[in-house]
């Protein structure tokens, strides 16, 4: 019996380590703000490459935050090797100056796009990789958009908005309290003439914080309808339905503009990739919970897309 589990052990041990074989890992510093991991299918002679950028916050390369922990990107980048497409992820410049303790007061929106395009070139310099391609989450969307053209060989938008972000704050707020609608717009109209405001209610202060307005008026100044548009590269569009943040309405919006483009709709799929069977407190708890499996068909439309 000993001799019979222990062999079970052994054959237990086998399969891990197989599986840990299928791609090599390498933690990569892009230059002083940026440091991110590229796996790389073993057996795979100069694969397609995925870029995955993170959404908004201090977001890591995993895709998490302090209190939120889902590694959803760890997870998809994984995913996405093991099925012989080689990714890399990594940290926004903002976690590495948290860590620091010297977290630049003004930093853009812009920066991150600077920080995206860094990364692209670097892969393209390598010249080790069959295309590239910008996989973007959420405010990362519009960063890879932005990076992606004339640069790479396709672009992703995963649970990207296809509004600016004025509107879509403006449309998150009236959601919640219909009274604040002509007061956030009035207030976005004065960041959209470069000039910051005091002149909004005390309930949307986290919103229009003087450190904040700068970053806010940088960012509003593109539309991600616009954006996509110019891309002259192969895009897919994906959204799930269980989204709390963005809306399916919101790729639709990226669809009608990108006219070429594919769209993916996953059933039951949340902002973090998860599939979420139950109401929204099960969907907002899923946000920390990094035992979960990322959506199956998720992976498959996205390697197929850039395999193909």
């Amino acid at each position: 019996m000993k001799y019979y589990i222990s062999f079970l052990l052994i054959c237990f041990c086998l399969v891990i380590n197989s599986q840990e074989l299928n791609y090599n890992s390498q933690d990569i510093a892009i230059n002083n703000l940026i440091d991110g991991t590229l796996l790389t299918p073993n057996d795979t002679e100069k694969p397609k490459l995925a870029i995955i950028i993170a959404g908004s916050g201090p977001t890591d390369r995993d895709g998490n935050q302090n209190f939120m922990k889902n590694n959803a990107l760890k997870k998809l980048a994984e995913s996405l090797t093991n099925k012989g497409i080689a990714s890399f992820r990594y940290d926004k410049r903002i976690v590495k100056q948290i860590r620091r303790n010297n977290v630049d007061p003004n930093i853009k929106f812009d920066d991150f796009v600077t920080d995206a395009i860094s990364v692209v070139d670097y892969f393209k310099n390598e010249n080790a990789y069959s295309g590239i391609y910008i996989i973007g989450h959420s405010q990362g969307s519009l960063v890879g958009m932005l990076a992606a053209k004339d640069r790479a060989d396709g672009f992703i938008s995963l649970a990207g908005a296809g509004q600016s972000i004025d509107e879509v704050i403006t449309e998150q707020i009236g959601a919640m309290d219909p009274s604040l609608i002509e007061a956030t717009k009035k207030a976005f109209e004065s960041l959209k003439t470069g000039k910051a405001t005091t002149n909004y209610p005390t309930p949307l202060a986290p919103v229009f914080r003087e450190d904040v307005q700068p970053f806010i008026m940088n960012w509003m100044k593109y539309n991600p309808q616009e954006s996509i548009k110019s891309l002259d590269i192969p895009v897919l569009i994906i959204n799930g339905t269980s989204d709390l943040q963005v809306s399916v309405g919101e790729a639709q919006l990226l669809k009608d503009a990108s006219k070429t483009s594919e769209i993916k709709i996953i059933t039951n799929m949340n902002h973090v990739l998860f599939i979420i069977e139950g109401d929204q407190l099960v969907n907002s708890k899923s946000y920390n919970e990094s035992s979960r499996k990322i959506s199956e068909e998720l992976i498959t439309t996205i390697s197929q897309f850039i395999l193909k």
